[in-house]
């Protein structure tokens, strides 16, 4: 409950509105991340768009409860006449122009492999600077969705992939995930990205999308992959032949059958050309479970000023 006996509400959004319905009662509405008090949407892109005291009536579908923006309302829920239609309409249009500047629409798409695959991948955002998402073994392309959301939020297009064998991707040798050619999923999503515009094209890879990331880059054309953040990951040939600035991030205790990650990853890292950087942080999550860990800001702060960086 709030002050005056009012009701206060929180729920997740998606981009459409639907189910407008006409309440009886005035509405005080705003935006905002998390659960930060007393503020609008603070990451600048939103707050060009969306004011104080955007008022109106309306109702969520139960389906469109989702998509990481909170909707915060207050009502007194006091019996008062209702708008008029006209009124209403006028006052959601504002509201749902924002939201379809604030949230970025998600694509699939779907494009060929030079060896005859097909890759399935979601598309979010239009910036000319482009991110592909290469997920880990116990992942898929709609595990990467929080983070296409704040890429595209700094700006970048984003495609999530679906390697072979995982989802409705599908190429020759998918049944062997050991010698499988993931850095060819890669090399089609960076060369889709490239034939639709995009000016630059970097990588994020988490674990053996990692490696297929490294292995692109270092079968790749000179300038076709910009740069590529590594989780927890390294490339399975020689990374002396990278043509991509790296960083790589890795926990300090992530560790497998074999042991610990870190010195692999060390002297992955030791071999790659100039410029790179190795972030080295503590706990021991590996690859994508870094963002279900206490070091997903850090991790997200890294990876957009790296990409971001001239």
């Amino acid at each position: 409950m709030v002050p005056g006996g009012g009701l206060e509400i929180q729920q997740f959004i998606s981009l459409k509105i639907d189910n407008l319905a006409e309440l009886r009662c005035p509405l005080n509405l705003a935006l905002k991340p998390n659960d930060a008090e007393n503020s609008l949407l603070t990451d600048l892109p939103y707050r060009h768009y969306l004011g104080r005291g955007l008022r109106t009536c309306f109702r969520l579908g139960g389906d469109d409860i989702r998509n990481g923006f909170q909707l915060k309302t207050r009502t007194n829920m006091s019996a008062e006449r209702p708008y008029n239609l006209p009124m209403l309409a006028l006052n959601i249009l504002p509201l749902a122009l924002a939201l379809t500047i604030v949230a970025p629409a998600q694509q699939a798409v779907s494009f060929a492999t030079d060896d005859g695959g097909l890759v399935c991948a979601d598309l979010y955002g239009q910036g000319s600077n482009a991110v592909v998402l290469a997920h880990g073994g116990r992942f898929n392309k709609e595990s990467w969705h929080d983070q296409a959301l704040s890429l595209t939020s700094a700006g970048f297009r984003v495609l999530a992939i679906d390697f072979r064998g995982f989802g409705c991707s599908k190429g020759p040798g998918q049944e062997d995930f050991d010698h499988a050619p993931f850095e060819k999923d890669v090399l089609a999503a960076v060369r889709y990205l490239k034939a639709h515009g995009a000016k630059t094209v970097s990588v994020i890879g988490g674990s053996f999308g990692g490696a297929a990331a490294g292995d692109a880059s270092i079968k790749s054309e000179p300038g076709e992959i910009d740069r590529i953040v590594f989780l927890g990951a390294a490339p399975n040939l020689p990374a002396d032949g990278l043509k991509s600035r790296a960083l790589f991030i890795v926990a300090r205790e992530d560790s497998n059958g074999s042991g610990l990650r870190l010195p692999g990853i060390r002297a992955q890292y030791e071999r790659a050309p100039q410029p790179k950087q190795l972030i080295v942080l503590d706990g021991s999550a590996h690859a994508q479970f870094l963002f279900q860990s206490d070091q997903n800001a850090r991790v997200m702060e890294e990876t957009v000023r790296f990409l971001s960086a001239p």
